[in-house]
């Protein structure tokens, strides 16, 4: 029995949003579970698939808070 986390930010994909939308994760644990089935043949009905969202304040990357490791990136795209 296959568990799988998926660990994204909470921020939507389209401006304005605040969170992935129920279509978007729909399509995250269809893929996922196809996957699953796919390389490895497990059945999808035995496939556990758990969204786990975070606020952008609990995420980090470089030593960064991400949205300033995102403002460093975008001033160094800038230079």
């Amino acid at each position: 029995m296959p568990i799988v986390t998926i660990q994204i930010t909470r921020e939507g994909s389209t401006p304005g949003a605040s969170a992935a939308t129920a279509a978007e994760k729909a399509a995250l644990i269809k893929g996922v579970s196809q996957l699953l089935r796919d390389v490895l043949n497990k059945p999808l009905d035995s496939t556990f698939v758990v969204i786990d969202e975070l606020d952008t304040e609990n995420w980090g990357r470089g030593g960064l808070p991400v949205e300033q490791f995102r403002e460093q990136q975008q001033s160094r795209a800038g230079e």
